[in-house]
């Protein structure tokens, strides 16, 4: 089979005109390169798949000509100008924050992201062609910034492996600090105020600290100057002047410790998460006539067989063609019982095959498939900050040259102010105010835990988008759901059968099902797999379709009728009308009433533990909104607890209340509307957050939505607005004892009762701690007492 060319996605900024993205798409369609297009107003975006003999600037200048003659404010660019990079050798949370900085303000970059934890560099540019002269822009800055820190491009969704420490290296730097810590040892036993002394304490100094020292003065002359390697050289040095020689020393020896092992705690955290995101396979095996022959999945197209045994991962989305087997699906959707697959149902990549081999047809490329869109989604949701970050990054910038300011004036006022205070004593004060002002603690720990409440909530199987948004779940006060598909099970079954004139439940059932088996309707469609028997239609003769009532049909030589009550009336047929719940089938049998029967849509298992969890973490008003009839509608919600339920709504009726809601909240307060991420695209578009239901390989939901509920459980939505509960409580006892330990370590300084040594312990011991306490968000276990 032939393999299909590999989409081109375009963004069209600006795009505010509906029917313009029509006849966008309809232009962009008539094309000679273009076999289709597809425009999403919502996302703004169009997405080309070319012929093989396609230009491609070509192709793209006639794209913006189309787009600028229907909509001129509208701009054209590639999707791929979203750049993204992995850093190596950044080991300094404060620089990532000023490259990041620095990197928004330059020429050709609309915006920039670097992600600490990941190691990672996304930019956006303002035009593709200038992308090899903004890369070596790109890279001077990170030079001059930062020495030694390079990037390397990687393709989007592409190898998220976490830069390990060469283990050489490692031995090497231990035993080097090892000689350091001896020639201090060394030090403290030979008498002081002897040259020996002096010479042991400045060569472990150095040997132990020079690095730092080195890196302090490079910075300096590029005017950074507020940084870790500052504070401590500075510190260190105003101590070997004063005549506090030893702990000059001992301050930079526990100084590296501690960063050594903050090293291997973010580290450890790093991997802890990328762990939780390796489950994309390299290779696939491929059948290939009688053989089979092992190929990387950027390579398979669609239409191929895949081959996949016992215990491997599923490379790519596909539908089974022959076997049967078990799937766990616990990576994407947090769903521990497996499911079985038969041939003709659709597997999803990132799954585990359990216990039976499987033949696949390929029908999504590598791009585009389900476990490459998850793991974009989690690897790039550190890019969207939440308001928490953003602040701490600001307060870093201001807090610490304040601190430098405080500690210069607290080195020389006092002397000249008070009586018989010496600038020895002060300038020491002062030098524990540098040791203790370095804002790593929080650079460090406040992004590591929104990245590992994002991995917590992937691992159960709900994609949020960002940590903006993971945090905007904690001020949720409104929380509207569909009711179709979303709190019910969206397929319809056979819930009563009602009899007249000596009729089995069998027999009406068998006359229904026959008469139905001519329609697809869903309600037909639920008769005959209630019925579940072969059905030969040749029984069946003049079948006629009444528009808008139901159907009559010959079957066995009776006339059936089946439909609404409408129907009967039109027919005149003398029946009692049900009050029963759902669609009523009403059914006569040559003229004669025989019975009816019931279809409903089923209320899904846990859809009141949702409504539970949600009201338990203080959620003011829970509303459903539907078009289905209003006695429906009001059973739902009584038996749900739904405060609010409004029935009966067109798609642009939802959309009004919608609006009528979001006035009702706070200034503060957050509305998430909760559909099924196809039907209801404006109102998850409109609503503070969209969350998308049963979002698993469904495009339009992983588009639109703001957080994506990998299966159909309404209990994950708790379990969402959970992780964020958590992740917040964790990022502010963070803040909390970060600045409760270095503002009270300032006092004690300032005060002349902590020593230097106490307040590098502090600070190194807060850093750490700190970290570890940002990887506790991981351990998900909900409690009903948070």
């Amino acid at each position: 089979m032939e393999k299909k060319m590999k989409d081109i996605k375009y963004s069209l900024s600006d795009l505010s005109c509906a029917s313009c993205a029509d006849r966008i798409e309809r232009k962009v369609n008539k094309l000679d390169d273009v076999e289709v297009a597809s425009v999403n107003f919502v996302t703004k975006e169009i997405t080309i798949t070319p012929k093989k003999s396609y230009d491609s600037e070509t192709l793209f200048s006639k794209i913006k000509k189309i787009v600028k003659d229907e909509e001129s404010s509208t701009e054209v660019c590639e999707i791929s100008t979203n750049l993204l990079f992995a850093i190596e050798g950044l080991d300094c949370a404060n620089c990532a924050a000023k490259i990041e900085d620095k990197l928004i303000k330059t020429d050709g970059i609309i915006d920039a992201s670097v992600d600490f934890m990941s190691k990672k560099l996304k930019l956006v540019l303002s035009n593709v062609s200038e992308k090899n002269k903004i890369i070596d822009i790109t890279q001077k800055i990170i030079s001059k910034l930062e020495p030694g820190v390079t990037i390397s491009e990687i393709n989007q969704g592409g190898d998220s492996d976490v830069e390990e420490v060469d283990e050489s290296t490692l031995k090497k730097d231990l035993i080097i600090f090892g000689v350091g810590i001896l020639l201090f040892i060394s030090a403290l036993f030979v008498k002081e105020d002897t040259l020996p002394h002096y010479v042991l304490l400045i060569l472990s100094y150095f040997i132990i600290g020079g690095e730092v020292v080195l890196k302090a003065f490079k910075n300096i002359f590029r005017g950074k100057v507020f940084d870790e390697n500052f504070l401590m050289t500075i510190a260190t040095v105003g101590a070997f002047i004063i005549g506090e020689h030893p702990e000059a020393v001992a301050v930079m020896i526990f100084f590296q410790i501690g960063e050594f092992f903050q090293d291997i705690a973010v580290n450890r955290s790093r991997r802890s998460i990328k762990k939780l995101l390796d489950i994309r396979p390299d290779t696939a095996m491929i059948q290939n006539g009688k053989n089979s022959v092992e190929m990387r999945i950027e390579e398979v197209g669609i239409g191929e067989i895949m081959i996949i045994r016992p215990g491997e991962r599923i490379p790519l989305d596909g539908e089974v063609i022959t076997g049967k087997s078990t799937i766990d699906t616990k990576v994407l959707t947090g769903e521990s019982v497996p499911t079985s697959v038969f041939p003709g149902e659709q597997v999803l990549s990132g799954c585990i095959n359990i216990n039976g081999v499987l033949t696949v047809m390929v029908t999504k490329l590598s791009s585009e498939s389900t476990v490459s869109k998850v793991l974009e989604l989690v690897e790039n949701a550190s890019s969207k900050k939440a308001p928490t970050e953003k602040f701490i990054t600001k307060f870093a910038r201001v807090y610490t040259p304040i601190v430098v300011i405080i500690a210069a004036l607290l080195a020389f006022i006092p002397p000249l102010l008070i009586e018989g205070a010496t600038f020895d004593e002060w300038i020491y004060r002062a030098l524990i105010f540098l040791v203790i002002s370095c804002p790593c603690a929080l650079v460090v720990s406040i992004p590591l835990g929104f990245f590992g409440g994002i991995g917590a909530a992937s691992r159960n199987g709900i994609l949020v988008k960002g940590g903006n948004f993971l945090e905007a779940l904690n001020d949720i006060e409104i929380a509207v759901f569909d009711k179709t598909g979303t709190l019910t099970e969206g397929t319809f079954t056979v819930t009563e059968i009602n009899t007249m004139n000596g009729l089995s439940n069998e027999e009406l059932l068998e006359k229904a099902a026959y008469v139905e088996s001519y329609s697809n309707h869903p309600i037909a469609v639920s008769v005959v797999s209630k019925y579940n028997k072969e059905i030969n239609q040749n029984l069946l003769s003049k079948v006629e379709e009444i528009s808008g009532h139901g159907v009559k049909a010959m079957y066995q030589g009776a006339e059936i009728l089946i439909g609404n009550a409408r129907l009967m009336d039109k027919e005149g047929i003398d029946f009692q009308e049900s009050k029963s719940l759902g669609s009523i089938l009403y059914i006569a049998i040559d003229g004669q009433y025989a019975g009816n029967i019931v279809v409903s849509d089923q209320i899904k298992k846990d859809s009141k533990t949702a409504i539970q969890m949600l009201k338990s973490f203080g959620i003011k008003k829970i509303v459903m909104l539907t078009g289905d009839k209003k006695l429906v509608a009001d059973s739902v919600g009584k038996e749900l607890m739904i405060d609010e339920v409004y029935s009966e709504l067109l798609p642009e009726d939802k959309l009004i209340k919608v609006e009528e809601l979001l006035k009702q909240k706070s200034k503060k307060g957050k509305l998430f509307f909760v559909g099924d991420g196809i039907n209801d695209t404006p109102v998850l578009a409109r609503s503070d957050i969209g969350i998308a239901m049963g979002g698993l390989g469904a495009d339009a939901a992983i588009d639109v939505a703001d957080v994506v509920i990998m299966n159909d459980e309404p209990s994950k939505i708790g379990t969402a607005v959970f992780v964020a509960k958590r992740t917040r409580k964790i990022v502010w006892q963070n803040i909390y004892f970060a600045l409760g330990i270095k503002f009270m370590f300032l006092a004690l300084g300032a005060l002349g009762i902590a020593t230097m040594w106490e307040a590098v312990i502090a600070d190194v011991g807060v850093s750490l701690l700190a970290v570890l306490n940002a990887m506790r968000v991981l351990n998900y276990k909900y409690d009903k007492s948070l």
